[in-house]
């Protein structure tokens, strides 16, 4: 590899997240990102081998160097990686619902989920930073809007939002019924941080204006 490629070689290892081709271009004054992307294709190729453990993946936008998915259990077993928390089906489904209908909020979220949410569950995924507030919609109550983050996408190994299975997908997984109302369809995700017509910027207050549920609600996710 080039000076160029080592040098982008060992910030990649350093790192606990990706880095996009602009921020690795800061490590060399001389270099274009012209000269990032061909030594990130050099860096691509150089692991791109059965004897390596690892590969260069791009993620949310920037590049990674990871484990290798076939060594990726065995290493979890021995406990040498930090595994998150494992989420509550009520947590995994509002996750669902935030990532394809995004910007959306709490109503909406039991509207399609047809149960309440919980404070908890929506506490659990702000503190993984899997997801985040966007605004607040210009709406009675001015309720606040939820979207993902690049740590969603890093997590779960998507490089952009649109890397979302999709409806085939998801059927073949069996996590959805084959027998599936006529016309019914998946939204097309977008996470663009840009505000929607119907946002408004969050305020610097502390965000706790809006109820997110009381203490009848704090065990768990109820029936509408």
């Amino acid at each position: 590899m080039t000076p160029l490629a080592q040098l982008l070689e060992a910030a990649l290892f350093s790192t606990a997240r990706p880095l996009t081709a602009e921020e690795l271009s800061i490590l060399d004054a001389d270099a274009t990102l012209a000269d990032v992307r061909m030594a990130l294709e050099q860096i691509r190729e150089h692991y791109d081998f059965e004897q390596h453990g690892v590969e260069l993946v791009e993620l949310a936008g920037g590049y990674q160097i990871l484990t290798r998915p076939v060594h990726a259990a065995a290493i979890e077993r021995a406990q040498f990686s930090v595994r998150a928390s494992k989420l509550t089906a009520a947590a995994l489904e509002t996750l669902a619902v935030i990532a394809y209908r995004q910007p959306v909020g709490r109503a909406e979220i039991e509207e399609i989920r047809g149960v309440s949410t919980s404070k908890g569950t929506i506490d659990v995924l702000l503190e993984t930073d899997w997801i985040k507030m966007r605004g607040r919609r210009r709406a009675p109550g001015r309720p606040v809007t939820y979207g993902t983050t690049e740590a969603f996408l890093t997590h779960f190994g998507f490089d952009s939002i649109q890397d979302l299975p999709g409806l085939n997908e998801l059927k073949g997984a069996g996590l959805l019924d084959s027998n599936l109302p006529p016309g019914f369809s998946l939204p097309n995700p977008d996470d663009a941080p840009n505000l929607r017509e119907d946002e408004e910027p969050l305020e610097d207050e502390a965000f706790t204006d809006e109820p997110l549920g009381g203490d009848e609600d704090e065990g768990g996710d109820e029936p509408r």
